[in-house]
């Protein structure tokens, strides 16, 4: 399908030619490119609502300032389509988010518009500030900064610990808080109350514009000055409201808030901010999904809806010959209520993604038990540690690579107290489309060096639910890991009953001989159907579940290398300090001398596709383990690791 852009679109191939425009043309590039988004993700796919809420703030942003010499940072960068449009992509934007295609997030080695790589939330106000600061000590004086954040994103500390610098710093910065009481799910806690009480005020904000008009009409000079002024102005604001506070205690000079979809108001509001030094902060109202109906009415729905008819609406869906087995988050979402009605001590712990991990479920029958903090992964892991010293039974669960941003808190908070904080660690291993900024590659290496961890992955639905009983159970005492990856499993007749697995204890599938293949988690059925092809060219393979990579199953490990001469071991994590790494660890510390191969993420970083073009790409799909025993049964290395060749 030919997707071509309007006409004025069509002439801009980077933010010069859209300087040339006159502004009164802006509301027509505003339109055009909004319709050039929706025209290509409803036929290629991506993230949708968020690009349209800031399609204005877009344009402004390109036709104010100098980019690329000036800094714009995106937060999370889901919302960057536009830009990446506006800058030199626009015909090759249909491969977004495509194998080797255009990245669904800014990236430094794509353009150097992209000023800074991006995918998790709360980053941009300390980039921004860096690149500010950076600017200060070359003696850049007029390169500016500009950071755009989401008011989800701003509940995360790292944004609170960026404006606290900045207010101190003198540096020349401008952060856009770009308002729109969503993230991916609607926005929760006391900041998403504070800003809607900024936006919605009529008394907050009429008062303020008297109060700015009656400053501009007071004289300035010998009898009256600038600072006068300045501190005239922040009393009267004061007695008006003090709901500006927040960010001028920080000292950061406040604007708005403004219509963020008043591409007019928007530009002379940035023509004026651009001529104020130091750090300040610009409030803008937008919609999520702005210009798209629908979009603006279901926002979770349309965040990233896949392909869709962008008439009528319909979501398309993949169409199968038989029903499918369930998503394993959905599995995690269902089993923990049936756990909860059990065991009253469960409770359940998301940062901002119960529709990602399927938490709503529980939050919406048990919403005294359930919560949705917010992005605040830091948060969400010293929370479950301090319920779990009341005794209370908590599930933590976080997205694999979001979990990374809480690190210390499962080391200082969990482990080190030995706390049975259970983490259900969604999206493990690769993800696809999202990208290197969202694959769950490091959880098994990093989970696995920390002291009284208990890391398992489960190969199916069933045992998912298994893992989830044994870890809530009263004589588990050690902070659990269960890992699992997107998408569906295996099993269509899941919800099966509940049973005991013994901690560090793996499980034999298949009996065979020279060769056993050891798995871990959800690739062990990539494993079973390399097995079921292997026995036809007269291979016959045993299997080992291991369920766990710490403990790891010792005495299982002592039968296999005394009985199989040839080992494959397979995960959907890192090679490095992962599950085959356990295995190597074991074997040299035992003195075996077995031929033993690593399949599994390699040491590198791993871009965007299709979860099946990744898996080929890192030779460890059902047909890399074939290859793999085939070679094996003919070569005579000892030891190989997937990546390191």
């Amino acid at each position: 399908m030919q997707i071509t852009a309007g006409p004025l679109l069509q002439s801009i191939n980077c933010p010069d030619d859209l300087k040339k425009l006159p502004q009164e043309k802006l509301h027509q590039v505003c339109d055009e490119l909004r319709q050039y988004i929706i025209d290509v993700v409803s036929v290629h796919g991506g993230h949708f609502g968020a690009s349209l809420g800031v399609v204005e703030l877009t344009v402004a942003l390109h036709y104010i300032y100098n980019t690329p010499f000036d800094q714009l940072v995106w937060d999370v960068g889901h919302q960057a389509y536009g830009h990446k449009i506006l800058t030199g992509r626009r015909d090759n934007f249909i491969t977004n988010r495509k194998y080797k295609g255009l990245s669904g997030f800014p990236k430094r080695s794509e353009s150097n518009y992209d000023t800074f790589g991006v995918g998790h939330s709360s980053t941009s106000i300390s980039a921004a500030l860096g690149m500010a600061i950076a600017a200060q000590v070359k003696g850049e004086t007029e390169r500016k900064s500009i950071a755009v954040i989401g008011d989800g994103s701003m509940t995360a500390g790292l944004a609170f610990e960026a404006m606290n610098h900045a207010g101190v710093s003198k540096a020349d910065v401008l952060i856009i808080l770009n308002d729109n009481c969503m993230s991916i799910d609607p926005n929760v806690g006391a900041l998403k109350e504070y800003l809607t009480d900024i936006a919605t005020s009529p008394t907050y904000n009429k008062v303020k514009d008297d109060v700015w008009n009656l400053i501009e009409k007071l004289p300035v000079g010998k009898s009256f000055s600038k600072k006068m002024a300045h501190k005239l102005t922040e009393g009267i604001k004061g007695m008006v409201s003090s709901q500006a506070n927040l960010f001028e205690a920080l000292n950061l000079r406040y604007f708005g808030p403004v219509d963020g979809h008043n591409i007019t108001k928007l530009v002379d509001t940035l023509k004026d901010l651009r001529q104020i030094k130091g750090p300040k902060i610009l409030h803008i109202i937008t919609v999520k999904g702005k210009g798209y109906s629908l979009a603006e009415k279901e926002q979770t729905k349309w965040h990233a809806p896949g392909l869709f008819d962008k008439i009528t609406g319909e979501i398309h869906k993949k169409k199968f010959d038989l029903p499918q087995p369930p998503k394993y988050q959905d599995v995690f979402g269902h089993s923990i209520i049936e756990l909860a009605e059990q065991n009253e001590k469960i409770i359940g712990i998301t940062p901002a993604m119960p529709s990602g991990s399927s938490l709503k479920y529980m939050m919406e029958k048990m919403p005294h038990r359930a919560f949705d903090v917010g992005i605040c992964e830091q948060h969400a892991v010293t929370l479950s540690a301090g319920m779990a010293t009341q005794g209370l039974r908590v599930f933590c669960n976080i997205y694999s690579s979001f979990m990374q941003r809480a690190y210390d808190q499962v080391v200082h908070d969990v482990a080190i107290q030995n706390l049975p904080v259970v983490f259900c660690l969604d999206r493990a291993g690769l993800v696809g489309d999202d990208g290197p900024t969202h694959h769950g590659c490091y959880d098994i290496a990093y989970m696995r060096c920390v002291p009284n961890m208990i890391v398992s992955a489960p190969m199916n639905e069933s045992e998912l639910r298994n893992l989830m009983y044994t870890a809530q159970l009263e004589t588990t005492k050690n902070p659990f890991v269960i890992r699992y990856p997107r998408g569906e499993g295996v099993m269509q007749e899941w919800k099966t009953p509940f049973a005991k697995i013994e901690i560090g204890k793996g499980r034999k599938l298949k009996d065979g001989q020279e060769i056993a293949i050891l798995s871990f988690g959800h690739p062990g059925n990539f494993a079973a159907a390399a097995i079921r092809e292997l026995i036809n060219d007269g291979l016959n393979p045993a299997h080992f579940d291991m369920r766990f990579a710490k403990p790891i199953d010792e005495e299982m490990l002592h039968s296999i290398f005394k009985n199989y001469e040839k080992i494959i071991t397979v995960e959907d994590g890192t090679v490095v300090g992962g599950f085959g790494s356990a295995v190597l660890e074991f074997m040299n510390a035992n003195g075996y001398n077995s031929s033993l191969k690593i399949l599994g993420i390699p040491d590198t970083i791993v871009e965007h596709g299709t979860l099946k073009e990744l898996h080929q790409e890192c030779e460890y799909d059902t047909q890399a383990i074939i290859k793999t025993a085939r070679l094996m049964m003919n070569e005579k290395i000892k030891v190989h690791i997937s990546g390191f060749e």
